[in-house]
């Protein structure tokens, strides 16, 4: 019955968002809700606008995120609702929004969401220095994600009373206080790793295999919400990627991007397996670790170029990989560091 409980709605959320796909797409398209100029016009790297497809950026919707989160709420709210008009149970048990394991990473889930969506609309839409200045962006990114780490890590630590981490092969380790700030930390890391969203399919190809190695970690820890929840959202990153093969109908936005990153971190801790995130998310952190690399030690440190361009996706295209491959390679190694992290997560 766990099992039912974790591949219902697993699948409900796919066949979800196939639904409602075309009515937002046609409403993107009708509103033109697209950056209305392309980033490459700020970078002056020569390699980056040799591969960047400018044409492409600047007609493609960049909220296409909705349809992950819309998706997973409509599934939470059916099965929900089911329980409670037609309690049996069969519906009581698929319901698995509950206050102990899916409230939390659920608020974070569409808070992060609706404030990603305003960061969207506002470039879209706006017209300050919010829309040109990448610096300006990307600290108000930074401001927001912190500010949402920090009132999350506050609920854990003095709700839920979480202190500790665990240490693969090597127990607990009590962290007190200072939990607060190292899940801050892991919050602006995990988010920084919204720069993978660049590729046609990249980021829902990756980001659904992570969250279906934490729905089989929550499953083996007996945490059959948070599973159901993680499988909830695999399903709807896979009918997102049903319509982001080459050519991508639509973007992830920060609405998507930001919502995923944060409810992956809130998960990872849940869990207890947020050492473990890095390899089993291995595609993300070594995307955020080459733009890391790149700006803030060789090009200010050594005043030279570790890779030929940044993120590490395009560095791939500047040495001729095809945008498909560069795609399905990331696929494959995202998979495997799943597994990988999976395992790891399982024996120790």
């Amino acid at each position: 019955m766990d099992i039912i409980k974790i591949i219902f709605p697993t699948v409900l959320t796919f066949f979800i968002g196939l639904s409602i796909t075309p009515f937002f797409s046609r409403y993107f398209y009708k509103y033109k809700m697209w950056k209305k100029s392309s980033r490459s016009e700020m970078i002056s790297s020569a390699s980056f606008n040799d591969i960047h497809n400018t044409e492409h950026e600047i007609s493609t919707p960049r909220i296409g995120g909705m349809i992950v989160w819309v998706a997973v709420l409509f599934s939470v709210f059916v099965i929900y609702l089911l329980s409670v008009i037609f309690p049996s149970e069969l519906t009581l048990k698929l319901n698995f929004f509950s206050r102990s394991q899916t409230l939390v990473p659920l608020g974070a889930f569409f808070f992060a969401a609706f404030i990603g969506l305003i960061d969207d609309l506002i470039q879209i839409y706006g017209r300050g220095d919010e829309t040109t200045s990448d610096v300006a962006y990307r600290k108000v990114k930074i401001a927001l994600v912190t500010l949402i780490g920090l009132v999350i890590s506050l609920w854990f630590y003095y709700k839920l009373d979480f202190s500790s981490i665990h240490i693969p092969f090597g127990g607990s380790l009590e962290l007190g206080i200072w939990f607060i700030p190292f899940f801050i930390v892991v919050m602006l890391a995990t988010f920084s790793t919204s720069v993978i969203d660049g590729l046609d399919g990249l980021a829902g190809g990756v980001l659904a295999s992570v969250f279906a190695a934490f729905s089989v970690i929550a499953f083996f820890n007996d945490q059959i919400d948070i599973s159901a929840l993680s499988g909830a959202i695999a399903g709807a990153i896979l009918a997102f990627l049903w319509f982001n093969i080459p050519p991508a109908r639509f973007y992830m936005g920060e609405t998507g991007m930001m919502a995923l990153t944060v409810v992956l971190a809130v998960i990872a801790f849940l869990t207890d397996s947020v050492l473990l995130l890095p390899i089993i998310a291995l595609p993300l952190v070594a995307t955020s670790a080459s733009v890391i690399l790149q700006v803030h030690i060789f090009h200010k440190l050594l005043k030279r170029k570790l890779f030929r361009v940044t993120p590490l996706h395009h560095h791939f295209q500047a040495l001729g990989w095809s945008r498909e491959k560069v795609v399905m390679r990331y696929w494959i190694v995202s998979i495997i560091s799943a597994i990988t992290g999976l395992i790891l997560a399982l024996v120790s």
